[in-house]
């Protein structure tokens, strides 16, 4: 292994990639610690110390920021507009017959749809910055009450401040993206999905220092193994694959001969990704959001019984209906994801046009159902497994007091693991390209 890191480092080509990369990693990471104009930086320091942080959506963007929501630094929103907009545009193709179309037409029209994605971003970091800086302004940012420090997060709250801030935020995404962009044309791996990687692990060492701190060094190696535990099922699982074997019938152009190859379609038992924790937590934001309006008493002095109710169940992590709810919407956005992003009919399609069939299923609709029924069966242990993994995180909030952005679970191990392979499947395949081993055997 060692002596495998090692070739890549006398690599010249790859310890420049490397080397970019790593360059635009501690850029974005010291630009997620710069704050933002007119912000009180030592009272959202105090108020992060006292408090306990911020739960539902917004400790979703914390995490994807790497703590630079809180912190209301020039990269406060991180990469969270980008995967939004991501999102949107991959759920319009079903919706917009034209991005269908400009999907299918190849590098041109993929080109354009990255476009949209571009401007969209811009449009969510836009509402979103707007959004954060009200909150901010009104001192509920971190939900704290009793702490003077977290209702005055602003220097100065005029209006054209406050238009300061949202405009440097928003630029601060678009820097983001054009980060991204250039470790995935320059470096190595996908840009952004290493921005996300690093925003996440950045917060690996502050969860294990307060488990550490606030449970013992017992319940900390107990975490900490359980958490290797939960590294290498991942890992088993990330790399699982139903391969459905195809053949190629063998076809004469003139004199030469085409086709007559055997190869297998993959389908990942997780093929849906990190994408439905993403919506799950999302909608499950958004009743705790209508209550947090609805707090005024009535004329009785009461809290109405709905509100009350919400904030019992559906504001706290660690209650067994959040815990059940959450997971059925995992496995429901599971399969409602997996069935927009892969579509059997025109796998077939693709297949019978060009010569390919299943040994034992005939082409067109019998192999798009044969397709159908293979998909199906294998999302079912995919979305169990990702609903598992969501609720790791409420399970360490609930025994252990860990909070939300608990390391070993969730979103957070999804992306670390997936990313990490990835990366490292680029650096082998970029390694046996110049005649070495790899790293990977």
């Amino acid at each position: 292994m060692f002596s495998a890191i090692a070739r890549v480092f006398r690599t010249p080509d790859l310890r420049r990639k490397i080397a970019f990369t790593l360059a635009i990693i501690a850029l974005y990471r010291f630009g997620a610690h710069i704050p933002a104009p007119f912000v009180d930086f030592p009272n959202v320091q105090e108020c992060l110390r006292q408090s306990a942080g911020t739960q539902g959506l917004l400790s979703l963007v914390n995490l994807f920021s790497g703590g630079a929501l809180l912190q209301l630094s020039i990269f406060a929103l991180g990469v969270m507009p980008y995967i939004t907009a991501t999102i949107i545009v991959q759920l319009l193709r079903v919706v917009i017959p034209h991005f269908e179309t400009l999907y299918k037409e190849g590098q041109a029209g993929q080109a354009r749809l990255t476009q949209y994605t571009r401007y969209l971003t811009i449009a969510l970091a836009l509402l979103q910055s707007t959004t954060l800086v009200t909150v901010a302004r009104s001192g509920q940012l971190f939900g704290a009450t009793g702490i003077p420090e977290c209702e005055q997060l602003l220097t100065n709250d005029a209006w054209w401040a406050q238009l300061l801030m949202i405009i440097t935020m928003t630029a601060g995404t678009g820097l983001i993206m054009w980060f991204a962009e250039l470790v995935t044309e320059r470096g190595i791996g996908n840009g952004m999905s290493l921005l996300i990687f690093t925003s996440i692990a950045a917060a690996f060492p502050a969860s294990m220092w307060a488990i550490w701190q606030s449970r013992g060094f017992e319940v900390f190696l107990l975490v900490l193994a359980v958490g290797i535990v939960v590294v290498a099922l991942v890992v088993f699982v990330e790399q699982s694959q139903r391969r459905i074997p195809v053949q190629y019938a063998k076809r004469m152009v003139g004199r030469r001969t085409y086709g007559g190859t055997n190869t297998y379609i993959p389908i990942k038992v997780n093929m849906a990704g990190v994408v439905p924790v993403i919506f799950a937590s999302s909608l499950l934001y958004i009743p705790a959001l209508i209550a947090q309006f609805n707090m005024q008493p009535n004329a009785e002095n009461e809290i109405p019984p709905w509100v009350s109710w919400i904030q019992q169940y559906f504001t706290n992590g660690d209650h067994p209906i959040y815990m059940v709810v959450y997971f059925l919407l995992i496995v429901g956005f599971t399969y409602f994801y997996v069935a927009i992003t892969f579509n059997p009919v025109e796998v077939a399609d693709n297949m019978k046009k060009y010569g390919g069939f299943i040994p034992g299923i005939r082409a067109g609709r019998p192999t798009a159902e044969y397709l159908d029924y293979v998909l199906t069966r294998i999302t079912l242990p995919g979305s169990l497994y990702l609903g598992c993994i969501a609720l790791l995180p409420l399970i360490a909030l609930a025994t252990v007091g860990a909070n939300q952005n608990f390391p070993f679970g969730g979103a957070s191990i999804l992306i670390i693991v997936g990313v990490g392979l990835e990366t490292v499947k680029q650096i082998d395949a970029q390694l046996q390209q110049r005649h070495y081993e790899g790293l990977l055997r």
